[in-house]
C-alpha cells in the first residue's frame, strides 16, 4: 500500500489547480458534519430528549457517512472502470476493484454508519429513550464513524504526501483541521469519563490515555509540521469551546418526562479538556528527540503526556468544581432536563476517587503503560502515514 508504483506519484498534471481535490473537501465537509451533528445530538437528549430519531442532528450525522460513502464509492468505481494511470498508480486493489485506500475505508464505515440507525432506533424503542454514549448501537455508529474519520484522513495524507508547493501547503491546513476534528470526536466518546468533576480520578486519566496520545504523536509525526500535535489539539479546543458557547444561545423545551429541571434553551457539554497543554510537550519532544529508538521515545512521551495532563487538570478540576466556574465560560451551570435538584451537588464534588493511595498509585502506573503503549502505536502509524502514497 505504501511502495511506489512504476508510474511516478509526482505525474500530477501541472494544469490542476492548487487548490485542494473535491473528494478532499468533501471529507471534511462528512467529517465536521458527523462530528457537529454528534454535539448537536447529545446536546438534543439533554435538552429536549430523543422523541424520534429523524431529528436535525440524527439527520446532520447520518449525512457525513452517506456524503463519504457516495463519494468513496464514485472514486473506487471510476479508478476501476476508467482510463486515468496516475488515478491507477495511486490505488490498492480489494475483490478486484481499484481505487484509494482512504476510499475503501470510508465507504465501509459510511455502510456501518447507515447499519446502526435502525439498531439505534430498535434499542431506544425497545430498552427506553434515555440515552448513554457507550451503548451497543452508539458503538456500532462508533465504529462506522471511525471508518469514515480514519478513509477521509487517508484520502488527504495520501494525496499531500504527493503534493508539493503551494498545494501541500494547502492540503496541510485542511489536514491539521481534520486532524482536530478527528481529536474532537475520539474525545466525544470519552466525554462521560472526562469531566471536570472526575480529575482527581484514575479513570480520567486512563481514559484520556486510551487514545489521545496516538492521534497527536500520529498526526504529528506523518504531517511533517514542527507543531503539528499543537495546532490539532487547538482545533479540537476551539470546536469544544464554540459548542459551549454557541449551543445556550438557541431555545429549546422537554419534549420527554419526567422533567426535573427547567431547560429553556439547549444544554452543552462541560468545559473541554486542555488536551493543548500536553500536546505542545508532545510537538518539543518529537522535534528534539525524532531520531531516537522508538521504544525510548514512546516512553518518554507517554510519562510527558501524562505528568502534564496531572499537573494541568489537578487544579483545574479543584476550580471546575467550585462556584467561580459556574458561568457561561465554563459551562458548570448547565443541568440536563432529567437531573433533580438533589443531584446537582454530584457536579461540584470529586467522583470516582480511589479509596487509598495505594488504588491511585497503581490506576495511574496502568494509565502510565497505556499512554507509553499508546505513543508507541502513534509512532507507528505516523510513520506508515507519511509513506502513504496510494
Amino acid at each position: 500500500m505504501t511502495t511506489r508504483a512504476a508510474i511516478p506519484y509526482t505525474a500530477i498534471s501541472r494544469a490542476d489547480s492548487e487548490a485542494a481535490p473535491w473528494y478532499v473537501w468533501c471529507g471534511l465537509v462528512g467529517a465536521s458534519s458527523i462530528v457537529f451533528g454528534l454535539y448537536w445530538d447529545i446536546s438534543w437528549h439533554m435538552s429536549i430528549g430523543r422523541d424520534t430519531f429523524w431529528t436535525p442532528a440524527h439527520l446532520l450525522i447520518q449525512f457525513g457517512g452517506i456524503l463519504m460513502c457516495l463519494v468513496s464509492t464514485y472514486l473506487i468505481f471510476s479508478t476501476t472502470f476508467g482510463n486515468d494511470p496516475v488515478a491507477k498508480a495511486a490505488s490498492v486493489k480489494v475483490w478486484g476493484f481499484r481505487g484509494p485506500l482512504g476510499a475503501f475505508t470510508a465507504c465501509w464505515g459510511g455502510v456501518v454508519m447507515v447499519t446502526s440507525a435502525p439498531f439505534d432506533n430498535w434499542w431506544h424503542n425497545s430498552f427506553g429513550l434515555d440515552v448513554q454514549i457507550v451503548s451497543p448501537p452508539h458503538m456500532v455508529l462508533g465504529i462506522g464513524i471511525l471508518g469514515v474519520g480514519i478513509g477521509a484522513l487517508l484520502l488527504l495524507a495520501s494525496r499531500m504526501n504527493r503534493a508539493e508547493g503551494a498545494e501541500r501547503k494547502n492540503l496541510l491546513r485542511m489536514y491539521l483541521y481534520l486532524g482536530g476534528v478527528l481529536l474532537a470526536l475520539h474525545l466525544l466518546f470519552v466525554s462521560e469519563y472526562s469531566a471536570g468533576d472526575q480529575m482527581h480520578g484514575t479513570t480520567f486519566y486512563l481514559a484520556v490515555s486510551l487514545g489521545v496520545p496516538l492521534i497527536l504523536v500520529a498526526l504529528a509525526r506523518a504531517s511533517g509540521y514542527r507543531w503539528g500535535a499543537t495546532w490539532v489539539a487547538a482545533i479540537y479546543t476551539l470546536i469544544h469551546l464554540a459548542q459551549l458557547w454557541v449551543m445556550p444561545l438557541f431555545p429549546a423545551t422537554p419534549k420527554l418526562g419526567p422533567v426535573y429541571t427547567n431547560v429553556t434553551h439547549m444544554i452543552p457539554l462541560q468545559f473541554p479538556v486542555l488536551i493543548i497543554i500536553p500536546a505542545i510537550v508532545i510537538d518539543f519532544l518529537l522535534n528534539r528527540y525524532a531520531q531516537k529508538n522508538k521504544w525510548l521515545l514512546a516512553a518518554m512521551l507517554g510519562a510527558a503526556y501524562l505528568f502534564v495532563m496531572l499537573l494541568v487538570h489537578w487544579p483545574l478540576g479543584n476550580f471546575l468544581i467550585a462556584p467561580a466556574a459556574r458561568n457561561w465560560i465554563f459551562g458548570q451551570n448547565y443541568f440536563a432536563y432529567v437531573v433533580p435538584p438533589s443531584d446537582y451537588h454530584w457536579q461540584f464534588e470529586f467522583v470516582d476517587r480511589p479509596a487509598t493511595f495505594a488504588l491511585f498509585c497503581r490506576g495511574m502506573g496502568i494509565a502510565l503503560v497505556v499512554a507509553i503503549l499508546s505513543s508507541r502505536v502513534g509512532l507507528a502509524a505516523g510513520d506508515a502515514l507519511r509513506r502513504l502514497r496510494r
